[in-house]
């Protein structure tokens, strides 16, 4: 008879702290849609695991930058047990992710915290170019990030910022040290970039650089 009312005792608790576990669970990842750091925040403090996944395996830093809730990214990186380097199913890290959308100061923390700023393929820098942050591409040059990076296919963080970015940023790499002669895999050019989409001032810029490194009566 003790026996069981012993078994029945635990299993109880069991189930309570199941329910507790599953309510926490759910509270924390609501809490990251709505951007709720003080939510967040208690729930750290009660021990929940900052790297938990979600149903789709994906870790609440990612989604909260993926979400743009940046108070509750800023609450997650100020947990110490925060993993800043994990790698999603796509091979995208915080920081790429960060750096493409021009979360300045989510990309100084991250780097203040060890994160790869020259993680091999795809890395920050050719995200910060995509998105034409100059300040981001700056804080990456500054930290050393790798200016002629290949993805992998060989692309350059120039090549992004002609297709995608800003003349500005077209202009920074360049100006940084950028080799403007370097093809992909598929023989292809940061000018053959900017043309593919018919980024003509970028272009403009790359081969007037390129003409200004030549010697003098050349052509």
């Amino acid at each position: 008879m003790i026996f069981c009312f012993k078994f029945l005792l635990q299993l109880i608790v069991l189930i309570h702290i199941s329910a507790a576990s599953a309510g926490s669970y759910d509270d924390f990842f609501s809490a990251i849609g709505t951007d709720n750091s003080a939510a967040i925040t208690r729930l750290l403090a009660r021990g929940f695991d900052p790297n938990t996944r979600n149903a789709q395996g994906v870790t609440p830093l990612i989604l909260a930058l993926r979400g743009s809730a940046l108070k509750v990214a800023d609450a997650l990186l100020s947990n110490p047990t925060t993993h800043v380097n994990v790698r999603t199913e796509q091979d995208e890290t915080a920081l790429m992710l960060a750096s493409l959308n021009g979360f300045e100061a989510v990309c100084r923390k991250l780097i203040a915290l060890d994160a790869d700023v020259n993680n091999p393929g795809w890395a920050p820098l050719h995200y910060a170019a995509s998105g034409g942050h100059v300040t981001i591409m700056r804080l990456l040059l500054d930290n050393h990030a790798y200016i002629d990076a290949a993805s992998p296919n060989g692309s350059t963080p120039l090549m992004m910022a002609a297709k995608y970015g800003s003349n500005a940023a077209v202009k920074l790499l360049l100006e940084a040290g950028a080799d403007p002669m370097l093809k992909n895999n598929l023989d292809l050019t940061a000018i053959d970039f900017a043309n593919s989409s018919d980024r003509r001032e970028a272009a403009s810029t790359i081969a007037a650089f390129v003409r200004a490194q030549r010697p003098k009566g050349s052509w």
